[in-house]
């Protein structure tokens, strides 16, 4: 049998017939329906104006997230929810140290700077610490009083203390990283907005970085300024880096969800009663929630057949990780939420080269997280309706602005 000839889709050159990039969500968690319906690869219309391609098949993600002939570097193409800073493209970079949005071998250069300290022995070495603060966490939960905000009191606080004594960041300073993190996450932030945030956040980072080069401490930025190879700013971008991710998307996961197991009171009550359910719970949680929206996008550096499409050089292509975890070819009834599941390979951390660094730390933070929850609050449910929890289409990593629980 002969194989299929390409598809090159001359019809991305009407941009007025492409759709965009759906944000809402349905039924809260679940992608929209139009994600999870059409081809694996099927054309779009780009935030900035451009037309492109959507992939949402699981092994065409995989795919695309594997080739080295796509590149991660942001200036080169266009972004699904909202257009790329002008200063990204004027400077053709996402700035010094941010490693995620690099091609190899600039991307290997610093991601191997980081690799020895994001091991799974090490971070299992902070199992007894992270256990302590959600335990502290849980404690500042009870004592706010029903019904309580459980992303306050307890989801964004847990990953934001680990993170911040990790890195070595002062935690009163969490009000000051967590609103420029929410500036620069939402969809609708100006270039400007951009420019005012990730400004502010370089020079605390520069001014933290070079007192930590004058007085070592026991942490991660400490540790790196002994590094020949970095300068003050290639650090100040990895700390901004790994600061921003590793609090908002872990908060997220854990108030996400709590908010999901809540409405399926049967998933929760198996974890109640099996706690070893626990590891592949947050697996499937992780692959049923996938909480990062519409990215990452890539843009092929030449031409690429991929599922049958050909790919232009210099088209962008939006990898949709939310459907992609849904693909029946992942698992058997991928809509239904089942905390028995066996793990799957999901996407949820990335694939390829990207994917993510601290995987290991949130999957520690995840697990003692929802247990702690468990074993404090057996008769944990949710304190309003559904349809009245804030939930975070507005952000490029879902979840809840709020989720107020009682007990």
């Amino acid at each position: 049998m002969n194989a299929p000839m390409p598809t090159t889709h001359d019809d991305l050159r009407d941009l007025h017939d492409l759709p965009s990039y759906p944000n809402e969500r349905d039924d809260y968690v679940n992608p929209a329906r139009a994600l999870l319906t059409g081809p694996p690869i099927s054309p779009l219309r780009f935030a900035g104006g451009s037309a492109g391609w959507l992939v949402t098949g699981y092994h065409e993600a995989r795919e695309v997230l594997r080739d080295s002939r796509f590149s991660a570097e942001r200036w080169r193409g266009d972004d699904t929810m909202r257009k790329v800073p002008e200063s990204i493209r004027r400077d053709r970079s996402s700035g010094a140290g941010s490693f995620l949005a690099m091609d190899a071998p600039e991307h290997g250069h610093y991601r191997g700077q980081l690799t020895r300290y994001f091991t799974v022995r090490r971070m299992r070495e902070l199992e007894a610490r992270v256990e302590d603060i959600v335990a502290n966490q849980l404690d500042a939960l009870e004592a706010a009083g029903k019904p309580a905000d459980l992303v306050r009191h307890f989801a964004l606080p847990i990953p934001s203390l680990v993170i911040c004594e990790m890195l070595g960041v002062p935690y009163e300073e969490r009000e000051f990283f967590q609103t420029v993190a929410a500036r620069l996450l939402r969809q609708d932030r100006t270039d400007e907005e951009f420019v005012a945030g990730k400004t502010a956040l370089d020079d605390f980072l520069r001014t933290l970085v070079e007192a930590k080069r004058k007085e070592p401490q026991d942490d991660l930025i400490s540790l790196l300024t002994a590094v020949d190879e970095l300068n003050d700013m290639e650090i100040g971008g990895i700390a901004g880096l790994l600061l921003i991710a590793g609090h908002e998307t872990t908060t997220n996961m854990l108030s996400l969800g709590t908010f999901a197991l809540l409405r399926r009171p049967e998933q929760f009550e198996r974890l109640r009663a099996d706690e070893s359910l626990l590891p592949t719970a947050v697996e499937e949680l992780l692959r049923y929630l996938s909480i990062v929206n519409a990215f990452p996008v890539r843009i092929a550096l030449e031409d690429v057949v991929v599922g049958g499409v050909t790919i232009k050089a210099g088209q962008s292509v939006a990898v949709s990780v939310p459907a992609a975890n849904r693909d029946p070819a992942l698992v058997d009834d991928p809509d239904t939420l089942d905390v028995g599941r066996p793990r799957s390979s999901h996407l949820a951390f990335g694939y390829g080269i990207h994917q993510c660094l601290g995987q290991h730390l949130a999957r520690i933070e995840l697990v003692s997280g929802y247990r702690g929850l468990i074993r404090r609050f057996p008769g944990l449910r949710l304190a309003v309706p559904p349809e009245e929890v804030r939930m975070r289409s507005d952000m490029i990593i879902y979840g809840a602005h709020e989720l107020p629980v009682t007990w």
